[in-house]
């Protein structure tokens, strides 16, 4: 049985190549014993005629198989009948990838919608894109392939950004709709999955809609492809830059002497319609079916008669005896056809190779030919297509162009992208949000910002955006982009696994890391009132003042008068040092003397220079152990971070603004603050640059992913953007706008907390220079007391004498004095 729509071009070419074949295969084989004769059925395009007619084949004819039907909707009742009637329903046009496996009587003879599939996301790898529009029509045949293909961009990275589904009884008007409606999207890359005749309809109001030009790509599959040559003129222009795919046809001589025939006979059989340059991929696939189904009969032998069916309902037919037999010589036939190789892989005809075609002129040019690989993970991920020589040639572009189509841009009758941005960032200087209560207008300003803003000027084709404040967590804002109320995230934000599992991150613009800040803490203060004394033991001072008195005694002794030890450092070159043992004594002082002030004068200047700083507990057990309260921004993913590092959530505290974590440092764990600030790296360098005198950083900062711009997944801006972050990061770029918002901050180079050291106060020393104040006071107001004793008459006389004024008596005072002073011993 032969079960075809007869008006059909398919069923024309498809019945020429049927009665051909059968013809060249008894021609060629005289000896055989069986013979197969066709019972053709008209199914008129319908599934009820499809049915009826495989019904009547069964009953009446008793078929032992069929051929058909033509189409994939017609398909599904048929293959039951069989099924039911154990008789092989063979398909070289029924291509959808629905259709099987549903039952072991049923073969495809012709490729699978689902072998094409991962040529037509090569396509899209080869290209960089990275969205997809998916057009097909609402029919077995169009639905069939959704999910393979959706599965095969998702192997290359790409996602289905939109679904198009075009009834096949759509109307004009519907077509145009639909085409404008996706011309005012971003994606510009549309793969056409559809009968060649809704395909027509498609084109020519892509080209209406203008979207056949410069910019947009347009990929279409075998079955549109390969009945090419029958689509009249003005398709055809309207198809010009397509790409396509279809089943690669070897080159044969008995390819090309069937041709001729074929030719001839179909311009016999079909008067008035020009037949194609070359049989097409249904004319050969019908040519190999009957062949293959020849020989299989000729295997099988002699039909046996069918068994009677025991039931008056309609739709029962007998069981067949040949029909098993027939199935599984045609699992086992083998051979080279017109199309290739010939053979039955789990009753489908196993895949071959695929050109890729262009349409150019009123032709299909091959640029490439995509082969079936074995992909390994290296080759998913990796840069392995499956070309012939890894690359597609010369390939012409709608619009006549030889650029490759960007696959992505914004409309002009678009919307702006939405961008979302944290309006509860900490430092001004990253993000910084700010309304006008006057009119209520917001501006938004930071390093981030500027950054995101010159990178997309580098793009090369122009982006409308728009910044719109977001008030929520960082996880809720990428939660946010994935679900479509943002297309971005910029800010702020640091790669973490939460958020990547909403977005695809750009490159980082910022390095990562997580710092640990703490109050400085020296070893030595050197405000401390006794902090000349630090740089002798007390050991040492008390040896020292033994030392003096012992000296000083000695001294005395020798010298039979009382005299300091000291004095003879500084006055030795003018005492009179009697005996020669005391000589030897104040030698000795003087070296030990020597020694001291040059150990305690370079300890003391060391200590004025550098003061040693406490390391803290760089073990962050300890923190944990202790009980210490920690902190860090609110919102952020540093809370986690700390649980995580084993801080318990009651020993968390968190903070908006620099100041507020300046204040719990200030007051430390035990008065309501915290012992250790956590914060990202570059946070933590702009917090030390504000308050670099009193906190530094503790331990070694913990690795984590950099500050990246956050895109939809599947978003195409994603790899342009991190393109010109690499650009700008080259020509430092990046770097002069972080140095704009981050220099006016910084610590000066002249900064003590840079060196390690710090001034020092009059009250280091005011012990030492009390006790010397007090000490010469005291000597002076005993030599005064004592000189007014002594001369208390002339003082008194010079008091009652008669004078002008005060000072004339403090003059006269002085000079009595002054000869007190000269006169000699």
């Amino acid at each position: 049985g032969v079960i075809l729509d007869a008006d059909s071009l398919v069923a024309r070419i498809g019945m020429t190549s049927l009665t051909l074949c059968l013809s060249d295969f008894y021609s060629s084989n005289l000896n055989y014993s069986t013979r197969l004769v066709l019972h053709t059925r008209d199914s008129k395009g319908r599934v009820t005629d499809a049915a009826s007619t495989a019904l009547s084949l069964l009953k009446d004819v008793q078929v032992d198989a069929i051929i058909g039907p033509q189409r994939s909707s017609q398909a599904t009742f048929v293959i039951g009948l069989g099924d039911a009637a154990n008789v092989p329903i063979i398909s070289f046009s029924a291509t959808s990838a629905s259709l099987h496996p549903q039952t072991p009587y049923f073969l495809q003879t012709a490729l699978n919608d689902a072998a094409q599939v991962d040529a037509v996301a090569a396509v899209v790898k080869y290209f960089r894109w990275y969205q997809i529009v998916l057009v097909y029509e609402d029919s077995e045949f169009g639905n069939g392939i959704t999910p393979y293909l959706a599965n095969a961009f998702q192997q290359v990275n790409a996602r289905v950004s939109y679904r198009s589904i075009i009834p096949v009884s759509a109307s004009d008007d519907f077509i145009l709709q639909e085409m404008y409606k996706m011309k005012t999207m971003q994606t510009r890359v549309f793969v056409v999955h559809t009968s060649s005749v809704l395909a027509s309809r498609i084109f020519l109001k892509a080209k209406e809609a203008e979207m056949t030009s410069d910019g947009y790509a347009w990929i279409v599959t075998s079955g549109i492809m390969d009945l090419f040559y029958s689509l009249n003129s003005s398709v055809v222009e309207s198809m010009q830059g397509v790409v396509g795919v279809k089943p690669l046809v070897p080159r044969s001589s008995k390819l090309n002497s069937t041709t001729v025939r074929w030719r001839k006979k179909f311009a016999d059989d079909n008067p008035g319609i020009t037949p194609q340059e070359e049989i097409n991929l249904y004319g050969v696939w019908a040519y190999d079916t009957l062949w293959a189904l020849a020989m299989a009969a000729e295997k099988t032998g002699f039909k046996e008669p069918s068994s009677s069916p025991n039931s008056t309902d309609v739709f029962s037919t007998g069981i067949s005896q040949t029909g098993p037999k027939l199935l599984a010589a045609m699992l086992d036939t083998k051979f080279e056809g017109l199309a290739g190789n010939f053979q039955l892989d789990n009753g489908q005809l196993k895949p071959s190779s695929f050109e890729i075609l262009n349409v150019n002129g009123k032709g299909l040019r091959q640029v490439g030919i995509w082969t079936p690989f074995v992909q390994s993970s290296s080759q998913v991920y990796g840069n392995a297509t499956g070309f012939t020589g890894e690359k597609l040639e010369n390939i012409i572009w709608p619009g006549e162009s030889r650029n490759v189509p960007k696959g992505w841009e914004v409309p002009l009758s678009g919307k702006k992208l939405r961008v979302g941005v944290p309006s509860a960032a900490g430092f001004p200087e990253f993000v910084k949000v700010e309304r006008d209560p006057k009119t209520n207008s917001t501006k938004i300003s930071g390093l981030y910002i500027d950054l995101f803003d010159a990178i997309m000027a580098e793009l090369p084709y122009a982006v409308r955006y728009e910044y719109v404040p977001f008030a929520g967590s960082y996880d809720d804002l990428s939660y946010q982009v994935s679900t479509g109320n943002y297309d971005a995230s910029v800010g702020d934000i640091t790669i973490t696994a939460t958020r990547s599992r909403y977005v695809v991150f750009t490159l980082p613009i910022e390095d990562g890391g997580v710092t640990r800040i703490q109050k400085i803490q020296y070893d030595s203060d050197p405000n401390d009132k006794w902090f000349f004394l630090k740089p002798l033991n007390w050991k040492l001072w008390l040896t020292i003042l033994a030392l003096v008195i012992f000296t000083t005694l000695a001294i005395s002794i020798l010298e039979r008068k009382f005299k300091i030890a000291f004095m003879s450092i500084v006055f030795s070159h003018s005492e009179d040092i009697a005996t020669n043992l005391a000589r030897v004594v104040v030698v000795v002082w003087m070296l030990v003397v020597l020694v001291l002030h040059s150990t305690y004068t370079a300890s003391l200047a060391a200590r004025l220079t550098v003061f040693k700083l406490q390391q803290g507990d760089a073990d962050i057990n300890i923190l944990i152990r202790n009980g210490d309260y920690v902190g860090c921004r609110e919102g952020t993913f540093l809370v986690e971070f700390l649980k995580r590092l084993g801080f318990h959530e009651s020993r968390i505290r968190t903070y908006k603004l620099p100041e507020e974590f300046e204040s719990a440092l200030s007051k430390g764990s035990e008065k309501g603050g915290i012992r250790a600030m956590f914060s990202r790296t570059p946070y933590a360098d702009l917090f030390l640059s504000k308050y670099c005198v009193k906190y530094m950083k503790v331990g070694s900062p913990y690795l984590t992913e950099g500050i990246a711009f956050g895109f939809p997944k599947g978003s195409p801006l994603v790899g342009d953007v991190s393109s010109a972050i690499t650009e700008l990061t080259d020509n430092q770029r990046i770097s002069e706008i972080k140095k704009r918002w981050i220099r006016q901050s910084g610590c000066t180079e002249n900064d003590p907390s840079q060196f390690g050291w710090t001034d020092i106060g009059l009250k280091s020393f005011k012990i030492l220079f009390g006790v010397t104040g007090a000490v010469t006071g005291a000597c002076v107001l005993l030599f005064l007391v004592s000189f007014l004793c002594k001369n208390r008459d002339e003082v008194k006389r010079i008091y009652n004498e008669t004078h002008p004024d005060i000072w004339s008596k403090v003059e006269a005072i002085c000079m009595l004095f002054n000869q007190q002073n000269i006169r000699p011993e």
